[in-house]
């Protein structure tokens, strides 16, 4: 019998909407509303409550009650309630995910959560200063810059698909861990970039600089829980939402603020980039079910699997060229690219090894901004039987020409032997 292991990639379903929102206070509400009206709009449960709030609980009775965390909330200096950045981490933990944003004022809390995830954030006081590319409306002290949207990660599943408009920024820098793979830098700074106090003279190196000025982070944990982590309140206000964008020496243009964070919020709460894995199949050739027994070494296999995209609030067949199959025994064995029909199927076709063992259909699948599609399913393969092995094998003529050989010349000893006759006569003399 075939053990089969199918792990989907998604740890909450994207149909999980409760989001709790912690605000600096309540009028946050009110100058972030357009961007709470398009959670709304997508059908999320917003749940409002001010960061210190004693009544703040978000796990009862072993589960968690909310499916998605809203920090907006960077001048907190503790939470309210049982809530903690250990909570914080055991929410991520459990498959949760969560939006902060932070300011120029951000409390050593946020900076806590951002290590916890691998962001670290300049000290209190610092924000990102620009000299080259900052907005007009700025009010000497460039600290209100303009992004360039050709900084912004390459995929279209974090920052949609078309992502054209500068963005405006106004808070701190973010450095990003180098060595953690799980971390993206999915907005930096432009080259001429770098975090300080603009209050205060430069005596130190600045703790960022350049384009490893991180402006806003992500993180997909292992098990495909997402963190998003911007510097900036403000890149999420209706003010940035509604302004123009006057950059020093370039034209104006509307900002990108909108399209920005509503991509942003859309990945980091599953609404896109999330794949599943409908069904595996695999048989052989010119057939459609898996064998009864296990397959023979050096047999012809088919190995199929359907693969779902949640996209625009529903699932579709998902499209790649570059999904693989490795079939495995301790190392791969045989590694193939698959081939789709454009509905979510990809197939290939391939000969058994001639090694027998238990091996695994492996499907492993990691892409930027895609949750990890993961399938594993376990088949063995046997030797020949004793009669399934070739009579003759060509390898071995030279064994069949000396065997042949050596029977024949018996055959003539014999015959030699038993016919000879010894002259008598000639013996009697």
């Amino acid at each position: 019998m075939a053990m089969a292991i199918l792990a989907s990639t998604a740890s909450a379903a994207p149909s999980d909407k409760r989001v709790l929102a912690l605000l600096d206070n309540l009028a946050i509400k009110e100058t972030h509303s357009i961007y709470f009206k398009s959670l709304a709009d997508s059908g999320f449960e917003i749940t409002y409550k001010v960061a210190d709030d004693p009544s703040i609980v978000i796990k009862k009775y072993g589960a968690f009650l909310y499916d998605h965390l809203v920090l907006f909330s960077p001048t907190v200096e503790e939470f309210g309630g049982t809530l903690t950045v250990d909570g914080i981490a055991e929410f991520i933990d459990g498959g949760g995910n969560v939006l902060v944003a932070g300011s120029s004022q951000s409390g050593d809390i946020l900076r806590e959560i951002g290590s916890e995830c691998g962001f670290e954030a300049d000290e209190e006081g610092t924000s990102v200063i620009d000299h080259h590319n900052f907005d007009a409306k700025d009010e000497g002290k460039h600290t209100l810059i303009v992004a360039d949207p050709a900084n912004l990660i390459k995929s279209r599943h974090i920052v949609g698909e078309r992502a054209v408009d500068p963005v405006l920024y106004r808070g701190g820098g973010l450095i990003a861990d180098q060595e953690n793979p799980l971390v993206l830098e999915i907005l930096t700074a432009s080259s001429s970039a770098y975090s300080h106090n603009p209050d205060k003279p430069i005596k130190d190196y600045p703790h960022a600089t350049g384009k490893n000025t991180v402006l806003v982070a992500g993180l997909q944990a292992r098990n495909n829980a997402r963190v998003v982590f911007s510097g900036s309140l403000d890149l999420f206000s209706d003010e940035f939402f509604t302004a123009s964008v006057d950059a020093v020496g370039k034209k104006s243009a509307s900002s990108g603020n909108k399209a920005l964070a509503e991509a942003l919020s859309n990945w980091c709460f599953k609404q896109s980039g999330v794949l599943k894995v409908v069904s595996v199949n695999h048989h052989h050739v010119g057939q459609k079910a898996p064998p009864a027994i296990p397959y023979t070494i050096k047999e012809d296999c088919v190995f199929s699997i359907n693969v779902e995209e949640f996209k625009n609030g529903k699932w579709a067949p998902f499209k790649a060229d570059d999904l693989q199959l490795e079939f495995v025994r301790i190392d791969p064995f045989v590694r193939l690219t698959l081939k789709h029909d454009n509905k979510g199927k990809f197939e290939g076709k391939f000969k058994i090894p001639d090694v027998y063992g238990v091996y695994q259909f492996k499907v492993d699948y990691v892409r930027t901004g895609l949750t990890r599609l993961y399938s594993t399913t376990q088949f063995s393969v046997r030797p020949l039987r004793h009669d399934e092995y070739e009579r003759f094998i060509p390898s071995a003529r030279p064994y069949y020409v000396s065997a042949f050989s050596m029977m024949f010349g018996v055959l003539v000893f014999s015959f030699v032997f038993l016919h000879y006759k010894e002259d008598v006569k000639s013996k009697k003399e």
